[in-house]
């Protein structure tokens, strides 16, 4: 039976606090900083209040988005539940982890031409041609057919593709994910042949990273976690024995020096050399734009 709920009775229910909601079910939560961290199928969720954030697909919102997505519910049951009146309980859905790894990986579709996403990364991000014909060209960067989204391919050693991350260039879209199947280990990156590797949050960082350093660029690694994950770090250093040196380059906002302070601790305790780079703006393609 359909509920209708007024707006007080919604923004009652988006009050709910994640944290209280969690332990009520169960689950372990922990405390860092300011936030709580939650982990999902070994996946990080970060929790502010009524607030959460998946940092690995980037993606969050509200205590609302929250139930319908973790535990299986329709808007209607999540709101009701939250306000106490259902009688139900709610169960998170289990993910089974070998179900997981083998889910079929399918990149999105290539457009006939990439014009739009051509002009959208040289006009409003300001990224050299060069750059895009280069990646073009090793087919890690293509115009989807449906969307016209920008699509960043990552591969695995053996040339096959594992990843896609999909970034939206409508003129207010903020749209930014990974293709369901993909494989973390291999999001977007570049083998080079010297001791360096920079890693960064998301492919556009590199792009715009790599336009303001061209000199030599091809020889050195990179790779962009699509999150602020490490685990394509460490999947190309075992990939690649020739990195020695690695620079962490994720946004300079406090997520991403969260990241990039947890990973140099890892690679400390693993005695790799790193050092890290902030961008002087939010992120990589503000210096950039900001340069021009």
């Amino acid at each position: 039976m359909y509920i209708h709920f007024t707006e007080e009775q919604k923004q009652q229910a988006r009050q709910t606090d994640i944290v209280s909601l969690l332990q009520s079910q169960g689950e372990q939560v922990k405390k860092s900083g300011s936030e709580y961290e939650w982990l999902y199928n070994s996946q990080k969720i970060t929790i502010r209040d009524n607030l959460w954030f998946h940092q690995y697909e980037r993606v969050g919102g509200d205590v609302i988005d929250f139930v319908r997505r973790f535990y299986n519910k329709s808007f209607q049951d999540a709101v009701e539940y939250l306000l106490g009146n259902s009688s139900c309980t709610i169960i998170r859905t289990q993910q089974d982890k070998k179900e997981k790894q083998i889910k079929e990986f399918i990149p999105p579709t290539k457009n006939n031409d990439m014009s739009r996403v051509f002009n959208y990364l040289t006009i409003k991000r300001g990224i050299d041609k060069e750059i895009i014909y280069s990646f073009v060209h090793e087919q890690m960067l293509y115009e989807s057919k449906d969307y016209h989204s920008a699509i960043f391919i990552g591969f695995d050693k053996n040339s096959v593709p594992r990843h896609a991350h999909k970034r939206g260039i409508g003129t207010n879209s903020t749209y930014k994910g990974n293709v369901s199947g993909s494989i973390p280990e291999y999001s977007f990156h570049r083998h080079g042949e010297s001791r360096y590797l920079f890693l960064f949050e998301a492919p556009i960082d590199i792009l715009s990273f790599i336009s303001m350093n061209k000199k030599d660029w091809k020889k050195h690694s990179y790779a962009a976690s699509c999150s602020v994950s490490d685990r394509v770090l460490f999947q190309c250093l075992k990939d690649n024995p020739n990195i020695q040196f690695v620079y962490l380059c994720f946004d300079n906002d406090i997520p991403g020096q969260e990241a990039n302070n947890r990973i140099q601790n890892k690679l400390n305790a693993l005695n790799i050399k790193s050092k890290i780079l902030v961008p002087k703006h939010k992120d990589w393609n503000e210096d950039l734009i900001f340069s021009k």
